[in-house]
């Protein structure tokens, strides 16, 4: 039995119901920025080896809740795990980035790939799920999460990361049919690798979109936002007796707001080349938001983040609906108290 909720602030602003603060919470929260992080992964031995064990995802999970006493712990693995189920063969080089042995080249190679069982060749993601929830003990909540169809695309044709996105876009414009085959199969396990999630615990969802922003706005709404409209209709939208909020986040997607606000998802995150009262009006009341304080913000004084901080609180405004959050991931090289200086000062100046 799961214990109950103590701080429910995250869920309640995705709820866009009125709330005593502004929750905050980090993307990519637990990770390299951190000595704690640094010394697990050691332990470790490679990236790959502290995603799949249950109790060191856990361990790097909670580091942050411990040491920042953030609103909402996020799982910690990678976007890339689907992809790896799939047999492309996922490799971490040192400083390099993710690699598959085995990227997409043809039809069929689409037509081969499996969609992974969550239980049977993702089970260390649902074992690490479920390990951190009875390990959190109610004290914050857990957001699962994945990637977006077509960002999982974009690593599975290049096979790794691009500058360019020239084989997959030259995909999308030479043998669109392909795409979509793969774009459908992507869709379908995500909605099973994020449902087998809220299974083992996940009280909320987040899809990464890290690439949507490279599309021009018709392929957007065609090669991205249309999977993740499925994945909306097709995920869980409700657990242990509560709503299962999903958020949906496309980096440089920000003039795409009001679309991606009539999936039905609960919340939009907004990176800081949008203004968040802009973000507002595109989005309209329906949704909550999440963002979007620059991460090189955390680069500068105290004083310029508490300023910095003031900036994006005003820019939201006093509407419910609001989750504080970094407009895209934390730096490596961040300092960490820099982020303590920016927890206290959104606890600080947003107490209603």
């Amino acid at each position: 039995m799961n214990a109950p909720l103590q701080n429910d602030l995250y869920l309640r602003a995705l709820n866009r119901e009125a709330i005593e603060r502004t929750p905050v919470w980090v993307m990519r929260q637990a990770g390299r920025y951190l000595p704690e992080y640094k010394r697990v992964r050691a332990q470790a031995g490679n990236f790959m080896n502290l995603c799949s064990n249950p109790e060191l995802a856990c361990e790097v999970t909670l580091q942050p809740i411990d040491r920042f006493n953030l609103d909402a712990a996020i799982l910690f693995s990678d976007i890339l795990t689907i992809p790896d189920a799939m047999g492309l063969e996922l490799a971490f080089e040192t400083g390099e980035g993710p690699k598959f042995g085995k990227p997409i080249k043809s039809r069929a190679d689409v037509d081969a790939l499996p969609i992974p069982d969550p239980n049977d060749s993702l089970r260390y993601v649902m074992d690490a799920v479920s390990t951190i929830r009875r390990e959190l003990n109610g004290r914050v909540p857990l957001i699962g999460f994945s990637g977006s169809p077509w960002t999982l695309a974009t690593y599975m044709v290049e096979g790794g990361g691009s500058k360019d996105f020239s084989k997959v876009k030259g995909l999308l414009f030479s043998d669109p049919e392909t795409l979509h085959a793969l774009l459908a199969k992507n869709a379908e396990a995500v909605i099973a690798y994020l449902n087998a999630q809220v299974e083992a615990g996940a009280q909320a969802l987040m899809v990464f979109d890290t690439w949507g922003g490279v599309l021009s706005p018709a392929n957007y709404q065609e090669f991205s936002l249309r999977y993740m409209q499925q994945i909306v209709d097709g995920v869980t939208r409700e657990a242990d007796g509560r709503k299962v909020p999903i958020t949906l986040f496309t980096k440089n997607g920000g003039q795409w707001l009001d679309l991606m606000a009539k999936t039905g998802c609960d919340g939009l995150g907004v990176d800081w080349t949008t203004d968040l009262s802009v973000a507002r009006k595109l989005a309209g009341d329906g949704v909550a938001l999440q963002g979007n304080l620059d991460p090189s913000v955390l680069y500068g004084s105290p004083e310029s983040i508490r300023a910095e901080v003031k900036k994006v609180l005003d820019s939201f405004g006093d509407a419910p609906g609001h989750v504080f959050n970094l407009g895209h991931g934390i730096h490596q090289f961040v300092n960490p108290e820099h982020l303590t200086v920016m927890v206290e000062a959104v606890r600080e100046m947003s107490g209603r």
